[in-house]
């Protein structure tokens, strides 16, 4: 975390490549709505497996937790969701993190899905989870007050009052009201990806990272569970070691991702279609609004036309911090181009990425 007497408006740097961190990198960019996707065949089985399923569901009821103090509800027929990947230590996650259980959970990737009226595509703002922001005050579920605080890393909303603080934080800083709050783990992610059978990507150059367990040739691989969490762990294997280049990379995942849930055939095969809704429904925990599988199932529905091809990728427009090689400041004007699109349910504007610390993954991934 930055210092308490670090000061804010400090000169931003363009260009300039962070230096890379050692330790446990974890970013897990996961389509939260392919889980949601897979749950859909729930709904349609026997009554036990409809209730089993729905035992599964955890949620949070972020409505009664932030009240009224929110941006308006805009109905124009589009749809905005928090998505988070977290890093909790404990039980499986604690073998799929790498680390050990220290009684800790972060949100290690975050984004902001925003899907059009008429529902027939999106547009995904990734934020960074370095990225120093601004924190509302914050209330954890043991009722503690956490006071706002400046320059805070973004990930840290996440581990001061978890779901709440998270959708709080990025509906302050982005203007723009949350419909809905998806998070999925580590360990469900490893599981949904060995359910699907794998997930085909080819890399145009060789990937070797240590830190995230991960070799590669170059070429095209069916990457297994444990492979693919290495892959959207990685960042000293690609791009300039930033993570802002594991974003591009994960990215580019995720669409692979999609692609492999549209054609794997899961709906002629009620054996892989329980599979998957059962791991699904064990891996997400959502907004009391999606808690149970008629809700996900409706949710699904709703977005189910929407492909990889249909998905604009935006990653939230940032500078390196000049006083702080690890961190990433808000590039005010471009991000105020990104929230006002989406808010407006218009495309974003390709400009806004423009002149900022972006990262690259050199398109390792095809």
């Amino acid at each position: 975390m930055p210092d308490s007497d670090s000061k804010p408006g400090r000169r931003r740097a363009k260009g300039r490549r962070r230096k890379p961190r050692s330790g446990r990198g974890k970013a897990l960019r996961v389509v939260a709505w392919s889980a949601a996707g897979v749950v859909v065949l729930g709904g349609t089985g026997v009554g036990y497996v409809y209730f089993h399923l729905n035992g599964n569901i955890k949620s949070v009821d972020i409505n009664q937790a932030l009240g009224t103090d929110r941006p308006e509800n805009v109905d124009n027929g589009s749809q905005d969701i928090l998505v988070l990947g977290s890093d909790s230590r404990a039980g499986s996650n604690k073998k799929a993190g790498g680390g050990t259980d220290d009684g800790s959970a972060r949100s290690d990737t975050a984004m902001v899905v925003h899907i059009y009226k008429g529902h027939k595509k999106a547009s995904i703002v990734s934020i960074p989870r370095d990225t120093l922001i601004e924190r509302p005050s914050c209330t954890d579920k043991d009722g503690t007050e956490h006071p706002a605080q400046s320059e805070a890393m973004f990930n840290s909303a996440y581990s001061t009052g978890g779901a709440a603080c998270a959708v709080k934080t990025v509906e302050s800083i982005s203007g723009i009201r949350m419909d809905h709050y998806v998070e999925v783990d580590f360990s469900g992610f490893q599981d949904l990806i060995d359910d699907l059978g794998g997930v085909k990507v080819t890399t145009s150059k060789a990937i070797d990272d240590p830190d995230s367990h991960l070799e590669l040739d170059a070429g095209t691989h069916q990457l297994d569970g444990e492979q693919a969490l290495g892959l959207v762990r990685t960042r000293h294997g690609v791009g300039d070691g930033s993570d802002l280049g594991r974003i591009q990379l994960q990215q580019a995942f995720m669409k692979a991702l999609m692609d492999q849930i549209k054609h794997v055939g899961v709906f002629s095969n009620p054996k892989k279609l329980y599979d998957l809704a059962d791991t699904a429904t064990k891996s997400v925990t959502t907004d009391s609004d999606l808690a149970s599988v008629k809700d996900l199932s409706s949710f699904a529905n709703g977005i189910k036309g929407i492909g990889s091809s249909d998905m604009n990728m935006v990653t939230l427009p940032v500078q390196y911090d000049t006083a702080d090689a690890n961190r990433v400041l808000v590039d005010e004007t471009k991000a105020d181009q990104v929230w006002k699109a989406i808010k407006a349910d218009r495309a974003v504007p390709k400009s806004a990425g423009k002149g900022t610390a972006t990262g690259s993954a050199d398109g390792v991934v095809q």
